[in-house]
């Protein structure tokens, strides 16, 4: 499985981004989807995720600001509202199976809110 990711860049403080993740190759053994970062100097962290059941979860910072959403089973977009300067990370796309021992991850992409 090979994960894609486009999005992410600048925003001010309340501003919006949209990070999406495409993922191709065995695609229909993925379970959950989503987006983990990681900040300077911080350990990353799980930020949302989206399983093949419908079920979602996000870290408690960004419930009711961010929304993962999943398509066709490949692809992932995260919706990010209201955007905070402790929301500046690096975002990884990755993906899991529970047929492989490891996930699979996508190249990072830099967010960075600032005014």
């Amino acid at each position: 499985v090979q994960l894609q990711a486009s999005g992410g860049g600048l925003a001010q403080p309340g501003g919006s981004l949209r990070l999406s993740c495409l993922a191709s190759g065995m695609t229909s053994a993925i379970n959950a989807m989503g987006w983990y970062r990681q900040a300077p100097g911080k350990q990353r962290e799980l930020v949302a995720a989206s399983l093949r059941n419908g079920l979602t979860n996000y870290v408690v910072s960004v419930k009711g600001l961010f929304t993962i959403s999943r398509a066709n089973d490949n692809m992932v977009v995260l919706q990010m509202n209201s955007l905070k300067p402790e929301d500046t990370a690096v975002y990884y796309c990755y993906a899991d199976s529970p047929t492989e021992p490891e996930a699979y991850w996508g190249q990072g992409t830099l967010v960075t809110v600032s005014s």
